[in-house]
């Protein structure tokens, strides 16, 4: 019962969310790291991508999410494949077209990640607690 109502919630999302901010993260402040170096192409991840399948995936109308697979188009799987994809996503590595990106783009970028999993993690640590507070009422009963 426990798994189920978790599993029922936005904690899977919010888990995918920061798990994807901090992997994006990463690869910014190496984009930052790199920024003289002749040749370096910058790294990112595709935030679009990551949120449509994240979207297809928190659909609660819906026991099956429609995701896009590669050379195959959209496609109905189950929402346990759907979370999967959603984490395929964050693998990825997106290499642009070789053209430098500016500091302040990539700052900025850094900035907008940074709220992105902060929001996340504020939104888990709400959670948890309204689940502890629960827990200690039923308790107290």
């Amino acid at each position: 019962m426990f798994d189920s109502w978790l599993s029922n919630s936005t904690l899977p999302a919010l888990e995918q969310t920061a798990a994807f901010a901090q992997r994006r993260h990463q690869l910014l402040a190496g984009n930052l790291a790199n920024l003289d170096t002749p040749d370096y192409q910058t790294r990112d991840l595709s935030l679009s991508d990551f949120q449509s399948q994240l979207k297809a995936v928190t659909d609660p109308s819906q026991s099956l999410a429609t995701t896009y697979v590669p050379g195959k188009g959209q496609q109905l799987v189950t929402r346990q494949e759907a979370i999967d994809k959603v984490r395929d996503v964050s693998k990825q590595v997106l290499y642009h077209d070789g053209s430098d990106v500016s500091l302040e783009q990539q700052v900025t970028e850094i900035s907008k990640n940074q709220s992105m999993h902060n929001t996340a993690i504020a939104l888990m640590r709400s959670q948890f607690q309204t689940l502890q507070v629960a827990i200690r009422e039923s308790a107290s009963a």
